[in-house]
């Protein structure tokens, strides 16, 4: 399959890279930025993969993806766009699939337009985002569903004016036992946490949300009682892929960084680059950048072509996030003592890039999926 990207594609991520510009840069963010996000939604990556009837650029998977990776390489702070990532991916996009048009026309243009912040409340304390363990309920009622639970580490969670949460509705409905919600903040028995203090990606704050007795709406309900899964799975597809994009931008930015220090940085009277082991290293960080990009792009042409894209997610998933990771450590060995001087900013690299094989899904999850598809 062939991944060369139209001119136009090359053009448009060229721009991205040069508006990524305006984006608070690593080292500038602590906590939300209400700028920051007002210039997310001007560059349209809020609503990127949204229709324009809604109020979104009406992009395919693989060129969400370039605006994203784009972004990145331009040097936009890797937590700002992982919270505007996780408001689009696991939040909008299960909006406009799956709510009702009523509701997708409500919520839709203030999403896209930022005036709405949506957070995504999957994770709990002891059930992770495993569909089939949910302690969270959805009890029916008359006109709707009364929410009981707790959920962690919602990205977004403190500042969200919306949450796409799941419960169980069926104990014993296995597949079909789950129902996916989109709750206002202000809802009744609704009840936000403050931020967690966390290491990295510190500009998407997190935090846990409670409902109690909380009523939702039977028009808030997405799908069909029951769809969870397929809800989920659908957004995981997108996340999985697309936000993954925000990780190639990273590395690529990160190579480029250590290819100009070990040209101008000179040990024993001789340049860093002239040490074989030196160029070895950015070799294989080289390799790995590559050899992920191809299959994230493979992956986001499958979800655009309507094909199952699962071992594909699966694959550029792992690949990507464990490339992430491994690369960043790469940067500080080749800055050596400078990568622990947050000047440098390398450190600040490390910890944005270390949660990435755990969430949307940790990289054993992402193996087991690949041996699934492979039959095993």
């Amino acid at each position: 399959m062939d991944f060369r990207l139209s001119a136009e594609q090359q053009e448009r991520y060229a721009r991205m890279r040069t508006a990524a510009r305006d984006l608070p840069s690593p080292s500038s963010t602590a906590g939300f930025r209400e700028d920051a996000w007002r210039k997310l939604a001007g560059l349209g990556l809020l609503g990127a993969a949204v229709p324009e009837e809604h109020g979104g650029a009406g992009f395919g998977a693989l060129d969400t993806a370039l605006l994203y990776e784009g972004a990145s390489d331009g040097g936009a702070d890797t937590g700002v766009l992982f919270a505007a990532a996780a408001h689009l991916f696991a939040c909008v996009l299960p909006v406009l699939e799956f709510a009702r048009p009523r509701t997708r026309k409500s919520l839709l243009p203030a999403l896209c337009s930022g005036e709405l912040i949506a957070g995504n409340a999957m994770t709990e304390p002891d059930a992770g985002s495993d569909l089939s363990r949910l302690a969270t309920t959805a009890t029916r009622v008359d006109g709707g569903y009364l929410l009981d639970g707790v959920k962690s580490f919602v990205s977004n969670g403190p500042v969200a004016d919306l949450y796409v949460t799941y419960a169980t509705t069926d104990p014993d409905g296995g597949y079909f036992g789950s129902t996916a919600f989109a709750v206002d903040r202000d809802s009744p028995g609704l009840v936000a946490g403050e931020p967690m203090p966390k290491s990295g990606l510190t500009a998407c704050q997190a935090g846990e949300v409670r409902f109690t007795r909380c009523f939702v709406p039977d028009d808030r309900v997405l799908g069909s009682p029951g769809q969870g899964q397929p809800v989920f799975q659908t957004s995981m597809w997108w996340e999985r892929s697309c936000l993954f994009a925000i990780y190639l931008g990273q590395q690529e930015r990160l190579i480029r960084r250590c290819v100009h220090h070990v040209r101008e940085r000179r040990q024993a009277g001789k340049r860093l680059a002239d040490v074989q082991p030196v160029a070895d290293r950015l070799a294989d960080m080289r390799l790995r950048l590559e050899s992920g990009r191809l299959l994230l792009y493979r992956a986001c042409t499958e979800i655009d072509d309507g094909q199952d894209p699962s071992l594909w997610v699966a694959l550029a998933k792992l690949a990507v996030s464990e490339a992430a990771v491994a690369t960043s450590l790469d940067a500080a060995r080749i800055f050596g003592g400078r990568a622990f001087l947050t000047e440098y900013g390398i450190e600040e690299q490390v910890r944005d890039a270390a949660p990435a094989t755990t969430f949307s899904g940790t990289s054993d999850i992402q193996r087991q999926l690949i041996a699934r598809e492979m039959g095993l």
